[in-house]
């Protein structure tokens, strides 16, 4: 999917669309959903930040008399969601007292035709008909006390997450899951899914993403059309139950704080509602595996190609305030923030020019379909939220502890870009063995039976169809057979991207605040985020750069713009950060 930092494979449910409609669901007491009807609605909807020391409600009365209809309040910072039959009224509230900015909400927008799926930067792979890295159809065998694939779990074993849980398992720690949503009926994800506090945030749309299937197209908050955020769920935290696999963090609570559409898209109010909510509500650890479109860097001021059309300026200048503003926000009230580096095959700190934004077309405003060129200036322009404030960001590694092709990295050192670097999967791995192009060098994780039932890849019955084999899907049942009752049984597929590394440093960010936090609810767990942040970082694996330092990726069929260079030493560089998260070193 173009919008998730999951690198696309051909055919496989990294591209799945469903099709189905994303919930905007009740939020805490600093946030409320807007009260929007129907998705299908064609309300001109905008968003109003107040300025510093000016409240939601203050703020609210001003716009009010201005003539908008207020529709949602987040008191936690000052963000105001209205409606208003002035196509300029963004213009308008932006001159106002009291206003830090202001933008249409890109909820009453359209996806142009060319964009609804598009893939991410990386080419799409082709899957061999291989579900193992070796090729084999016998599974490896599980490490002692494990779940039946855990054997297939090369990531685990990368940062030791099987020697840790004779230490910790992360119980009673609740981790966010900030994505497309969690299918909380997994049987893998169910013992550890906290309904009581799982929400939606993202309202479906229609235009993007298909016809809605619940009322109000609200999605139920156990509910995942797209599979991503399912994924994400049980790397860090599926049960230890006998069926399938296990997470790093095993018993870890899960809560869906859904913030992403089916489509992959991400946008601004339901992402920062997530956020404060997780401040609100005691979560000691949020998962991030996107960026907040429609920009893939959000520039202060705008880039220079940008000044033509003023309100794509004020609308990265508000993207870049709210998120900043809730990311603090959340840090502030105890939650540790993990957001993946991305998978543009970029240098971060002398990012490209920026082909894919704005993805996501509003007819407000009389921009093209199609995005423009963009210059990015690294000293202003931000991918947001792993490149905003308290962030720690999280590169990719294949199997054999190379950068990915696809994964960022940094070659300034002092930018902050990169913290740790985690296993994420890598197709081309392991090139002149028998791994090389494999599904075994992805990683495997849970995945809802309706969406591979969307894509062809098991049929109604529940059986595996001959696409799916080819993919490697995967099926476990309770009774240790593949029984025709499906409500026995689960599913799980392989993906690869930083979208998949991040979840595994946010396991082990979940079993620090376990082995380390005082356990009291005053402060959530009781472990500050910035001791969180240390202790994965002193306790990560240091590894050097590759000698020679250039990395080169032509063997395996890439162009030389994925050629990085790595710099710094063992303790720190740009593609490790500061190394490789360790679950028992963190709690030991």
């Amino acid at each position: 999917m173009r919008r998730s930092r999951t690198v696309a494979i051909t055919g496989a449910v990294a591209l799945a669309i469903s099709g189905l409609g994303v919930a905007a669901a009740a939020a805490g007491p600093a946030t409320a959903a807007p009260a929007v009807g129907t998705a299908t609605s064609q309300a001109r909807t905008f968003q109003v930040l107040a300025k510093a020391g000016v409240s939601a409600d203050a703020l609210a009365r001003t716009l009010r008399a201005a003539g908008a209809t207020v529709t949602a309040k987040n008191t936690a910072i000052g963000l105001v969601t209205v409606t208003s039959s002035d196509a300029r009224f963004a213009a308008k509230a932006r001159a106002l007292a009291g206003v830090k900015g202001a933008a249409a909400d890109r909820t009453v927008g359209r996806a142009p035709t060319d964009l609804k799926v598009k893939p991410d930067p990386v080419e799409k792979e082709h899957v061999f008909n291989r579900s193992r890295a070796n090729g084999s159809t016998k599974l490896p065998a599980a490490p002692e006390d494990a779940d039946p694939l855990d054997g297939l779990l090369w990531g685990h074993e990368m940062v030791d997450a099987f020697e840790a849980r004779a230490l910790e398992t992360g119980d009673k720690v609740r981790v966010g899951i900030l994505d497309t949503g969690v299918d909380g009926d997994h049987l893998d994800i169910a013992p550890n899914f906290d309904a009581a506090l799982s929400r939606n945030f993202a309202q479906d749309i229609p235009a993007v993403d298909g016809a809605c299937e619940f009322a109000g197209c609200l999605d139920p908050a156990d509910h995942d059309d797209n599979g991503h955020g399912t994924h994400v769920a049980g790397t860090i935290g599926a049960a230890l139950n006998g069926v399938g696999m296990s997470g790093i963090a095993p018993d870890a609570s899960l809560v869906n704080i859904r913030g992403g559409q089916d489509s992959g898209y991400f946008f601004l109010g339901p992402v920062v509602n997530a956020l404060t909510y997780a401040g609100n509500n005691g979560l000691d650890v949020v998962n991030m595996s996107f960026y907040v479109d429609p920009w893939l860097y959000n520039c202060q001021g705008g880039a220079p190609e940008d000044q033509k059309y003023p309100e794509a300026v004020a609308e990265q200048n508000l993207i870049i305030d709210a998120m900043t503003r809730a990311l603090g926000y959340a840090t502030a009230h105890g939650v540790a923030l993990v957001g993946s580096l991305g998978n543009n095959h970029e240098d971060l700190s002398k990012p490209r020019h920026d082909f894919s934004s704005p993805d996501y077309d509003n007819p407000l405003y009389t921009w093209d379909t199609a995005p423009w060129e963009r210059t990015i200036d690294n000293a202003k322009c931000f991918d947001l939220p792993v490149e905003g404030p308290n962030v720690i960001g999280v590169s990719a590694l294949g199997p054999s502890g190379a950068k990915a092709d696809y994964s960022n990295y940094t070659t300034d050192l002092t930018s902050g870009e990169i913290e740790v670097s985690a296993p994420g999967g890598w197709f081309r791995d392991g090139i002149g063995t028998d791994s090389y192009r494999t599904n075994g060098n992805l990683i495997l994780s849970a995945a809802p039976l309706h969406v591979l039932q969307a894509s062809g890849e098991v049929d109604k019955n529940g059986n595996i169809t001959k696409l799916g084999r080819d993919l490697g899907v995967l099926k476990s049942c309770e009774n240790g057979k593949h029984n025709e009752n499906t409500s026995e049984c689960a599913y799980y597929q392989w993906l690869q991207g930083t979208s998949m590394a991040a979840p595994h440093a946010s396991g082990v960010a979940a079993l620090v605040v376990a082995a380390h936090g005082s356990g009291t609810s005053e402060a959530n767990f009781g472990l500050a985020p910035a001791q969180t942040r240390a202790i994965l970082m002193d306790t990560a694996t240091n590894h050097a750069c590759p000698q020679p330092p250039l990395q080169t990726y032509l063997d395996e069929g890439r162009s030389a713009e994925f050629n990085a260079l790595c710099v710094g030493t063992a303790d720190f560089n740009g593609f490790y950060g500061d190394g490789i998260v360790n679950a028992l070193a963190a709690v030991s």
